[in-house]
Formats: structure tokens, C-alpha cells, sequence
């Protein structure tokens, strides 16, 4: 049985705060490179695009509050976030799908500094199983069960193309993975306590399209009533 990343909500963290620590891990990270050693929840709240009063509430639930007219020591912080999201242990990850996505995630290199690893790779075409992606050999998706039994994995990163991901999904869970993070254009059916997280990127361009088009919008009738106004 493989073991999964701890769920900050079962210790009393809310959902919208749990969403949040990676922003300010990752804001907190950017200071650190920079030899930063203490910073204000003001300049904190800034880097991670939040109002200081929310962002003091979310470190309140990790039992960090800062020390007044110091702020919060970094590394500490960091280290306070990390261990609440799981990152201060190695967790493999297999990705299965290797098309162009699959391939950039697997080279991706902040995978290994912020705790994971990835430790297989997996696919159905046959002309891409043997090959070699960023050190790993493809494995065929009918090895899914003994792969992740034989490295330990402890998430799956689905990148199949829809029709697929559901049965990937299914023999994730059935092989006692339990967090998902699923780039396929499909909404997947998993049983209680599997963690399911979408990234879906034609949804976000889209939300992006409404909002440019909004301003286009709003720059046209700008300009109609100074044109009138100009009359």
C-alpha cells in the first residue's frame, strides 16, 4: 500500500488556506534565494498577491504568527509550510502519457526541489515505450500496477489524451494511488478519500479570452464617448 501526501483539511486547515501555502511557499522560496532573513506579512502578502490580514489568518492555522516589527524568519516559514503540505519527505510521481506535455513535465527540473520525484513514466504507444525521457525509460501502460508497486509511487499525473484518462484513473486507485493531479479534458470518477486535482488549460485561456475581451470592450466605449464628447 502506497503511502499519499498528509491532508492539511483534516487538521482544521481550511480548503481556501490549503490552496494558498503554495503561493506563499513559493513567494517565501524567491526571498530566501535572495538571502532574505525576515520579512513583514505586508511584503509577504504583496509577493504572493493577498491582503496581509488574510495572509496572517492562513500562518495563525499553522501556529505561526511572527514576531511584531520583525515579521516572519523565512527559512523558518518555509520549513513551517513545507512540512504542512508534505514536501519535506521525497514523493514519486509516474506520469502516464508521454505526448508533449507528459515529456515537458517529465524535464521539468523544480519537480526535485519542493519534493518530488519523478520515478516513472508511462504509455500505450508502442513506438514510444523503451524510449528514454529525462533519464527514465517509457513504460508500457499495462506495467502500470507493478511500476507502481516496484518505485513507490505516491502520485499519478495523468496526460492521456480524454478517452483514456478515466481508465488510467481507475487503475491509479486500484494500484493504491490516492492523489491525482489530471491534465486530460475530462472530469474523472474516483472513490472517497482519492484526492483528484484538474489543470485544465483550454478552460483557463478561455476565462483569459472573456477577460481581454471585457477590456476590448470596455477600451471601445472608452473611446466612443470621448469621441463624442470631442463633438
Amino acid at each position: 500500500m502506497t503511502s499519499r501526501p498528509p491532508r492539511p483539511r483534516e487538521r482544521g486547515i481550511p480548503e481556501a488556506t490549503v490552496a494558498r501555502l503554495p503561493v506563499y511557499l513559493r513567494a517565501l522560496q524567491a526571498l530566501q534565494d535572495r538571502g532574505t532573513l525576515t520579512v513583514s506579512s505586508e511584503a509577504l502578502a504583496s509577493a504572493a498577491g493577498v491582503n496581509s490580514a488574510k495572509l496572517r489568518k492562513d500562518l495563525s492555522h499553522l501556529g505561526s504568527y511572527g514576531t511584531r516589527g520583525v515579521g516572519y524568519e523565512v527559512e523558518y516559514l518555509v520549513y513551517q509550510i513545507s512540512r504542512e503540505l508534505g514536501l519535506t519527505q521525497d514523493w514519486a510521481v509516474a506520469i502516464a502519457g508521454i505526448g508533449n506535455l507528459g515529456r515537458a513535465l517529465a524535464n521539468y527540473g523544480g519537480f526535485g526541489t519542493r519534493g518530488f520525484r519523478i520515478a516513472a513514466l508511462l504509455d500505450a504507444d508502442p513506438a514510444m515505450v523503451g524510449q528514454s525521457v529525462a533519464s527514465l525509460d517509457v513504460r508500457h501502460i499495462d506495467n502500470l500496477e507493478d511500476v507502481v508497486r516496484s518505485t513507490g509511487v505516491s502520485i499519478g499525473v495523468i496526460t492521456t489524451p480524454a478517452a483514456s484518462a478515466q481508465g488510467v484513473a481507475t487503475r491509479f486507485v486500484q494500484a493504491g494511488v490516492a492523489s491525482i493531479l489530471n491534465f486530460a479534458p475530462v472530469v474523472l470518477n474516483v472513490p472517497d478519500g482519492v484526492d483528484v486535482r484538474k489543470v485544465d488549460l483550454s478552460i483557463e485561456l478561455q476565462i483569459l479570452a472573456f477577460h481581454a475581451q471585457r477590456r476590448a470592450d470596455g477600451d471601445g466605449r472608452d473611446a466612443e464617448r470621448a469621441g463624442l464628447e470631442l463633438m
